[in-house]
C-alpha cells in the first residue's frame, strides 16, 4: 500500500509540479538545439572557473618556489586540461551513457575497474572535492574578521561544515532553487575574476613589474615538486572532464564541441595566468606565501575602501562551486546503483521534490567527515592523486578501444598521439610524488582503492544474501523517512 501511495503521489506531482523533470524536458530540448559555439565556450569557462584560482596559487608557488615556474605550471595545466577534454569529447560522443568515466571503463576493461572508479568517486574524490571547496569558502569568508592573522582552524571548519549543511539542504529540497542559486553565484564569480584581471593590467601599465625580475631565481624544481604543483594547478581546472555533457546542448555538436574546448579552456588558461600575474604585481613571492587568503590581500592593497568586495565575491564564487558540485552529485550514483554496484537507496529520487535526496545527503555527510581532520593542501593532494589514477586509466581506455572496438561510431575523432600524451603525463603525475617524496597518505589512498576489490568480490560478484537482509529494512525505513522511490520508476 505504501509503495502504491507513493506511485500515485509521484504521478500527481508530475502533472501539477512546475519543477517536474518530464514537463521541463521538451522545453529544454528545444532550447538546447539552439545553443551556439559562443554559448558552448561560455559554459566551459563558467564550469571550470571556481574556487581553485583563489586557493591554488599559494600552493603552486610553494612547490616550485619562484614566479617564472609558477606561471609556466599554470599554462601547462591548461594545455593538459585541453588535451584531456578532447579525449573525453571523443569518449562521450562514442559511448553516450551518463555516469562520467564509469561507462567508458566498463566498455574497455569490464566491471572491476568501473566498480573501483565508482567506489573511489563515491567515498573519496567527490566528497573530498566538496570539502575542499567549502574549506576555501570558509577561509575567505572568515579572513576579514581576523585582519593581520590567520583565522582559527575551528572557525574555518565549523563555517565549512555549515556551508555543506546549507547546500545539501537546498539541493535536497529543490532543483529549481539550486539552479537559481547557481546562476546568481556564477555571475558573482565572473565579476570578481574581471575585477582582479583588470586591476592587474592597470598596475602593469603603471610599471609595477619589479616582482617579475629574475623570475626563475631561487626556484626548486624536482619531479615531486612539479607533480604536486600540477596537482594544485589542475585542481583549479577541475571540471574539464565534464565537458562532453554539453554535447546535447550544442547546435552542430560534433563541430562545435571540439571548437568550444580548443577555444574555451585556453581562454580559462589566459584568465588564470593573468590572475596570477595580477597577484604578483602587488605581492612578492614571500608575501603571497604568507597570505592566508591571497585574493583578500590583493583587494586590501589595490581596492582600498572597497576591499570588502573581494572576500564577499570570492565567498560567492566558492559557494557557487560547492553548489555546482552538489547539484551534479547524483549522476554517478544512479548508474552504479542500477548496475547493482552501490546501495540501492543512494540511487532513489524524492517523490515530492524530484531531487536525488539520498545521494546528496550521503555526499554531504562524507564531506563533513573529510573536513574534520584535513586541511586544504592535504585534501587537494589526496584528491588529485586518486582522481588522476582514473583519468589516466580512462584516457588509456580510449587507446584500447581504438583497437578492440573498431566498430563503434566516432563522431569526434582525435589523433591517437593526444591520448598517448595524456596517459603518459597521468602516469608521471601519479608516480613522481610516490618515488620522490613518499608519504603514507598515498599508500592509504591506494589501499583504500584496492579495498574496493574485497567489496566487489563479496557483495557484487558473489552477491551474499546477509548484506541484503541487513540493508533491506534500512532501505525501507529510509524510503519512508525521505519519501523516495527508485530512479527507474521516477522516469517511467
Amino acid at each position: 500500500m505504501g509503495e502504491e501511495t507513493l506511485r500515485k503521489r509521484r504521478k500527481s506531482n508530475k502533472k501539477e509540479d512546475g519543477q517536474s523533470l518530464q514537463s521541463q524536458e521538451p522545453q529544454t530540448m528545444n532550447l538546447q538545439k539552439q545553443a551556439t559555439l559562443f554559448l558552448g565556450i561560455c559554459m566551459i569557462v563558467g564550469t571550470i572557473i571556481g574556487s581553485g584560482i583563489f586557493v591554488s596559487p599559494k600552493s603552486v608557488l610553494a612547490n616550485v618556489g619562484a614566479v617564472g615556474p609558477c606561471l609556466t605550471i599554470w599554462a601547462a595545466c591548461g594545455i593538459l586540461a585541453t588535451l584531456g577534454a578532447l579525449c573525453f569529447a571523443e569518449l562521450g560522443t562514442m559511448i553516450t551513457k551518463s555516469g562520467g568515466e564509469y561507462p567508458y571503463l566498463m566498455e574497455a576493461f569490464g566491471p572491476i575497474p568501473a566498480f573501483l572508479f565508482s567506489w573511489t568517486s563515491l567515498l573519496v574524490t567527490k566528497p573530498s572535492s566538496f570539502a575542499i571547496i567549502c574549506l576555501s569558502f570558509a577561509e575567505y569568508a572568515s579572513a576579514p574578521f581576523y585582519p593581520g592573522c590567520d583565522p582559527p582552524q575551528v572557525v574555518i571548519k565549523c563555517l565549512a561544515a555549515a556551508a555543506i549543511v546549507v547546500i545539501t539542504i537546498v539541493n535536497s529540497l529543490s532543483v529549481k532553487l539550486g539552479s537559481y542559486l547557481q546562476n546568481f553565484l556564477t555571475a558573482a564569480k565572473m565579476i570578481i575574476v574581471t575585477i582582479i584581471i583588470v586591476s592587474g593590467i592597470v598596475l602593469l601599465a603603471q610599471g609595477k613589474t619589479e616582482n617579475f625580475k629574475d623570475s626563475f631565481k631561487d626556484s626548486k624544481i624536482s619531479a615531486s615538486s612539479i607533480s604536486l604543483a600540477f596537482y594544485n594547478g589542475l585542481w583549479a581546472y577541475d571540471g574539464w572532464n565534464q565537458l562532453n555533457y554539453i554535447t546535447e546542448e550544442l547546435k552542430n555538436p560534433y563541430r562545435n564541441l571540439p571548437l568550444s574546448i580548443i577555444i574555451g579552456i585556453p581562454l580559462v588558461t589566459v584568465c588564470y595566468v593573468l590572475i596570477n600575474i595580477s597577484y604578483f604585481t602587488v605581492m612578492t613571492s614571500t608575501e603571497l606565501l604568507q597570505s592566508q587568503a591571497v585574493a583578500v590581500t590583493f583587494g586590501d592593497r589595490v581596492l582600498y575602501p572597497a576591499a570588502w568586495i573581494v572576500p564577499l565575491f570570492v565567498a560567492f564564487s566558492t559557494i557557487g562551486s560547492a553548489n555546482g558540485t552538489c547539484f551534479t552529485a547524483g549522476r554517478l550514483v544512479y548508474v552504479a546503483g542500477r548496475e547493482g554496484h552501490m546501495l540501492k537507496v543512494l540511487s532513489y529520487i524524492s517523490v515530492k521534490r524530484l531531487t536525488p535526496a539520498p545521494a546528496i545527503i550521503f555526499y554531504g555527510a562524507i564531506a563533513i567527515i573529510y573536513i574534520i581532520p584535513g586541511d586544504i593542501n592535504t585534501l587537494i593532494n589526496y584528491f588529485s592523486f586518486a582522481v588522476w589514477i582514473f583519468y589516466g586509466l580512462t584516457v588509456f581506455a580510449l587507446i584500447v578501444m581504438r583497437f578492440t572496438r573498431k566498430e563503434l561510431r566516432r563522431p569526434i575523432w582525435i589523433p591517437i598521439i593526444i591520448p598517448v600524451i595524456v596517459t603518459l603525463v597521468s602516469i608521471l603525475l601519479v608516480l613522481a610524488p610516490i618515488i620522490s617524496a613518499p608519504e603514507l597518505a598515498y599508500l592509504y589512498c591506494v589501499l583504500f582503492i584496492l579495498s574496493g576489490l574485497i567489496v566487489y568480490v563479496l557483495f557484487v560478484h558473489f552477491k551474499f544474501n546477509w548484506p541484503q537482509k541487513i540493508s533491506k529494512p534500512i532501505t525501507m525505513h529510509l524510503q519512508m523517512l525521505l519519501e523516495v522511490v527508485p530512479a527507474e520508476e521516477a522516469t517511467e
